[in-house]
């Protein structure tokens, strides 16, 4: 399809999965005129606006090869997910014996209950809802992603076959198998996945919150309580669970929390560890988006606060130690096609949104044992 009496120069850079075009509009059909916007509705793939010094720029992209992704390989770890999470629903829920030892399951020295698949089953409020968040979570980078035609994987989700002293699961991610074009596309594909977890997330919080339980005789400092066999593990509280506490069982001093009053807390937790602005976080995309130049320096500064935070909690030393490995030691990011083209303002304010949304989520100490 040809645009070039529509242009006063382009540049096409072609990649593996897609072609990149960056035309600069002549100032007559910059509007966009009439002829323009009815040749651009013919266009074979994506394309948006950028304002810049020069003048007006059409970003367009047109898909080139389109991967065959083996879906069986992503529905068999789902699956074993489901499978993971549900028993240890089951455990929280005092259906399925609890097992001090870690490696039980897997040595066979489990003590299965009789009736096993009726007892699993009963897990099923608490992961099908974490599920649902993780899953939300991941097609709001995936979706984002395939609307600018990059070359994305469907979700890959990690099952833990170490219960119950696990949730069951790692969380679940989603491969980029590309270049992004520019920051505005970082960006969108960044602050995607956590909008859409915590849309899901914050009902599904609510909801279970309706099926919780005050509880008395606890002091003022006990909070939200998980239990776990015999036991309880107290929670922590970020400004967005506080709040929501509050305002379903206002100043009770202990909350014994439902299985899927459990899963929102952790969809909330998983939104919060993922907007930490590190490597290739989704944090650390919307602030390579917002300032490339700065993101090595409060990359760094905020993996030293997580070595900080490990007096407190010492799952922040595993969880930076594995930001660590996953980036293989760099807490920058790698740049993208074109870095030089601005930020329209509207996803400055969305860069602002993912910073307030990390702060409200933010939990100093996620589990206080």
């Amino acid at each position: 399809m040809d645009l070039s009496e529509f242009l006063l120069a382009w540049r096409t850079t072609p990649l593996p999965d897609r072609e990149v075009i960056d035309a600069l509009v002549h100032p007559g059909h910059a509007g966009p005129s009439a002829a323009l916007a009815a040749a651009l509705a013919h266009w074979p793939g994506s394309y948006y606006w950028s304002d810049e010094p020069d003048g007006r720029h059409l970003v367009l992209t047109r898909r080139l090869t389109r991967r065959r992704e083996r879906w069986g390989l992503h529905v068999a770890l789902f699956l074993a997910t489901l499978f993971t999470t549900t028993f240890v629903g089951a455990v929280f829920d005092g259906r399925i014996p609890f097992d001090p030892n870690p490696f039980a399951l897997i040595t066979g020295t489990y003590a299965f209950p009789r009736h096993f698949l009726q007892a699993w089953a009963t897990g099923l409020r608490f992961s099908v809802p974490l599920l649902a968040i993780l899953l939300c979570h991941e097609l709001g980078h995936y979706l984002t992603a395939g609307r600018y035609h990059l070359d994305v994987s469907p979700p890959y989700f990690i099952p833990v076959p170490f219960v119950p002293w696990s949730i069951g699961t790692m969380g679940a991610f989603i491969r980029l198998r590309t270049l992004v074009s520019d920051r505005r596309q970082l960006l969108d594909v960044g602050i995607a996945g956590p909008i859409a977890g915590l849309v899901v997330a914050i009902p599904v919080l609510w909801l279970g919150l309706r099926l919780s339980h005050a509880l008395p005789g606890h002091g003022p400092d006990a909070g939200m309580l998980v239990a776990m066999g015999t036991d309880t593990v107290a929670v922590g509280d970020s400004l967005l669970t506080l709040m929501l506490r509050h305002l379903v069982h206002g100043s009770a001093p202990a909350i014994l929390l439902d299985p899927m009053a459990f899963a929102g807390w952790l969809g909330i937790v998983v939104t919060m560890y993922n907007l930490l602005p590190i490597s290739q976080l989704d944090g650390g995309h919307v602030l390579y988006a917002a300032l490339p130049r700065w993101h090595q320096r409060i990359a760094l500064a905020f993996w030293t606060l997580i070595l900080l935070l490990g007096w407190y909690w010492r799952g922040w030393l595993l969880w930076g130690l594995l930001v660590l490995l996953l980036s293989r030691g760099r807490l920058g990011h790698p740049p993208v096609l074109d870095a030089h083209r601005p930020l329209p303002p509207s996803r400055r304010g969305l860069a602002w949104a993912g910073l307030i949304l990390f702060l409200v989520t933010f939990a100093p100490v996620p589990f206080r044992i």
